[in-house]
């Protein structure tokens, strides 16, 4: 099976990533705002059905479903793999989300586009210069600088025995759980480029929505809607209008651009949920408890924007000459 290409418009790829950073760096909080009167199955259900409804209305019934029949076996594997991947990175990143904030939740679930940055490379014959390696191990270790306080707060002496294995327990499940989000993206991601060989990122998307649509809703517990007020209905709405616009925004995005840069531009995610959640709880302080960050957590998400700007925009990468 042939390679996906990209179109070598960078500048509209450049700009759908943004999109897409935006969308996802806003998420997590309204996510785990949700979570107080939604459990993560019905939540991830209502999103997924919603993007479909929408979708289908956008496309229309004809349209959106023409030239699935004909479709090879092995793109068949792969739309499964797409929507299967897709389907574990928003259950599971709203188990991991349960147990932690939404900030550092963002920190550990950066291991996704790191992944798809490397599948990019392996896969497609991607290739990062000297430059954009530098800039990756410097987000990496950015990275690390900027989640050293979890790791301290878990060795400090000054908590209780019980307070500090509750706490300590909690977070390395909740990381478990957002790690296995990761994979379980990184999987979708690099299916769905492929996918771009032979179909609108529209197209493929609707599949996976309506799959997972389907899959879902004997999980799903339609009891939980009765009785939401406005403020409610307006964060799931906006859960769900977000899934549409950035998971849009993101295929379009792998269409014009590199999966790698791509990547490397959505790792700076973790600094838009930073503000977001500094502002919500500013102004919400009984909704949403605040991050206790130390000088060098600061320092470190300082280090994740300039090795993210260098991934992704130093120098241009060559493809792999056939072998």
């Amino acid at each position: 099976m042939a390679r996906h290409t990209t179109t070598g418009r960078w500048q509209l790829g450049l700009m759908l990533a943004l999109t897409t950073m935006l969308a996802w760096a806003s998420l997590p909080v309204a996510l785990k705002l949700t979570l107080e009167f939604v459990d993560p199955w019905t939540l991830t259900w209502f999103r997924f059905a919603s993007a479909a409804a929408l979708l289908l209305v956008w496309q229309g019934p004809k349209r959106s479903f023409s030239g699935f029949r004909r479709l090879r076996q092995a793109l068949w594997a792969l739309l499964f793999i797409a929507a299967l991947g897709l389907m574990g990175n928003y259950v599971f990143y709203l188990l991991g989300l349960a147990q932690i904030g939404p900030a550092i939740a963002q920190i550990i679930i950066q291991l996704a586009p790191l992944l798809m940055g490397l599948g990019g490379i392996a896969i497609f014959g991607e290739r990062y210069n000297l430059a954009q390696w530098l800039g990756f191990i410097t987000l990496i270790f950015g990275l690390g600088f900027f989640f050293h306080h979890q790791f301290s707060a878990l060795n400090s002496h000054e908590l209780a025995p019980q307070s500090l294995s509750e706490r300590s327990n909690a977070l390395w499940q909740g990381a478990i759980f957002l790690g296995i989000s990761a994979v379980s993206w990184a999987a979708y991601a690099l299916a769905q480029k492929q996918l771009l060989r032979d179909f609108s990122s529209m197209r493929i998307m609707l599949f996976i929505y309506l799959f997972a649509s389907i899959t879902l809703a004997s999980s799903a517990d339609l009891q939980a809607f009765h009785g939401l007020n406005a403020v409610q209905w307006a964060l799931l709405a906006f859960c769900a209008l977000n899934t549409l616009v950035a998971y849009g925004a993101f295929a379009e995005a792998l269409n014009h651009w590199e999966a790698s840069r791509v990547s490397a531009v959505l790792a700076l995610t973790p600094l838009g949920t930073f503000l977001v959640a500094m502002l919500v709880t500013y102004w919400y302080p009984d909704n949403l408890a605040p991050e206790n960050l130390d000088w060098l957590s600061w320092m470190g998400a300082i280090v994740v924007v300039v090795g993210s700007m260098v991934t992704s925009l130093a120098g241009k990468k060559k493809p792999k000459e056939a072998e």
